[in-house]
């Protein structure tokens, strides 16, 4: 039986489009390559399943640029859904998060709804890393099988839980929507194109 929910926020949640914009812009602001050039081996990165961001930094010896948590926003209808699904499921977070996600999450409206908040910053470790999802189920009292992982990457949400025996969704959002899901050893429960479409992947499961 699925008793717990759990997601990732960025580009699950909430829309990074802008900070993307914001960090690329930064990190090429000094170089000679040019946007167009970043962009198009990003993308490369990201259908290969690889953390696009961190791939293009060493294929172009780039200097990382700070995150712009103030441009984050949410996707269009997730208070309500969240509202909606936590008269469901118990509801959680597995993230890789700078601090102040707990702020960040009370500003956005959402806070109430998550029983357990697993960010890499207050765990010490970080998705991939089994650590993460094994501290958050036993916060939550919960089986591997008794959990939904819901994240927009592959290589860092949809992976690691398949391993722990979770049930996994994998929204194409961002640029970990670019994944391509035949490169891993079983395809996700549900894929759904936006985080609005949760509901209806849910009712798969009933």
């Amino acid at each position: 039986m699925l008793r717990w929910l759990f997601f990732d926020v960025g580009s699950t949640l909430v829309d990074e489009t802008l900070c993307d914009q914001a960090r690329i812009a930064d990190t090429l602001r000094t170089s000679t390559v040019s946007a167009e050039a970043f962009i198009t081996r990003l993308h490369a990165f990201a259908a290969q399943n690889a953390d696009a961001y961190k791939a293009c930094l060493k294929h172009f010896s780039l200097t990382k640029a700070p995150w712009r948590s103030d441009l984050e926003q949410l996707y269009p209808g997730v208070p309500a859904l969240m509202q909606q699904l936590s008269g469901r499921y118990s509801l959680g977070i597995i993230a890789n998060q700078n601090a102040g996600l707990e702020k960040r999450l009370h500003e956005w409206g959402i806070l109430p709804y998550f029983r357990v908040i697993a960010s890499s910053h207050d765990i010490g470790a970080a998705k991939p890393d089994p650590a993460i999802f094994e501290k958050a189920l036993a916060a939550a009292g919960c089986s591997p099988q008794e959990a939904c992982m819901i994240g927009d990457r592959l290589d860092n949400d949809i992976l690691p839980a398949q391993r722990l025996g979770m049930r996994t969704i994998w929204v194409r959002q961002g640029l970990g929507g670019l994944g391509n899901p035949l490169l891993l050893f079983r395809q996700p429960d549900a894929i759904i194109e936006r985080i609005g479409d949760l509901s209806a992947a849910l009712g798969l499961f009933a």
